[in-house]
């Protein structure tokens, strides 16, 4: 007869294999699951584009984030070190982050100016990109990808532009591409209701915030040095003009 003991320990290492299995079979659902992808060609065959678009939600965030851990078998300290330098780079707290992907065979892609090729639609608002990847000014040919940036806050409300949104629609404006302009704009659609995770906590999340409050601190003193300059300047004037009230009823 089989050890207990041994039954007992092949039956956890087991379950523990269907979890491992069943939470990177999740996780990659996840990856998925925030990614948009778009393939067109021309009928003669000369052209044909693909476009990848991936939305960096929280959910997606956490999902990339444990799915480098597992595959690296890190410790919890790389984990939280590589969240702090995702986070950082993504600059979630002051703009929305996409991950774009675009793959031209034949016929090449001129997308100069991007960032007037490319809108992110809340509701019936539209937003240009505030920074992107400099490369896809150039002649496309093969594949190339890169971040595009859009402003997290209304530049002229000062709002949060995702509060009470239910979607986020990217378009990508189809002129440029001879394969997709016989069948109009592209437009991707994510839903927010579906976006369950939230970045935060952990020490990645207290690193960045007190990066964010060391920044404030450094806009205090500046604006701080300046009240104190404008200060200097009004009690200087006020008792020029003292003096000067005073020289005049001498007289």
């Amino acid at each position: 007869m089989l050890n207990r003991k041994f039954i007992a320990s092949f039956i956890l290492f087991s379950l523990t294999l269907c979890t491992a299995s069943f939470a990177a079979s999740n996780g990659e659902e996840i990856l998925r699951r925030w990614t948009h992808e778009t393939v067109a060609q021309t009928k003669e065959g000369d052209q044909e584009i693909r476009i990848r678009a991936t939305y960096y939600s929280n959910e997606y965030v956490e999902a990339l984030v444990a799915s480098e851990a597992e595959k690296n078998l890190w410790t919890a300290d790389e984990m939280e070190n590589y969240k702090y330098t995702l986070l950082k780079n993504l600059n979630l707290a002051e703009s929305i982050p996409f991950h774009i992907s675009i793959t031209v065979s034949g016929i090449p892609v001129y997308l100069q100016p991007f960032d007037k090729h490319i809108t992110m639609m809340i509701g019936r608002t539209k937003y240009s990109p505030v920074d992107y990847e400099k490369r896809f000014n150039f002649k496309l040919q093969g594949t190339r990808d890169g971040m595009v940036f859009f402003p997290r806050y209304d530049p002229k409300t000062g709002k949060e532009v995702l509060a009470g949104a239910r979607d986020v629609r990217l378009v990508f404006d189809s002129a440029p591409s001879v394969a997709l302009s016989s069948r109009g704009d592209v437009t991707w659609v994510w839903d927010l209701a579906r976006d369950r995770g939230k970045v935060g906590g952990g020490k990645a999340a207290a690193r960045l915030e007190i990066d964010r409050l060391l920044k404030r601190m450094d806009k205090l003193n500046t604006d701080r040095e300046s009240l104190k300059k404008q200060l200097e300047a009004i009690d200087k004037e006020y008792k020029e003009v003292n003096a000067r009230i005073d020289e005049l009823q001498s007289q």
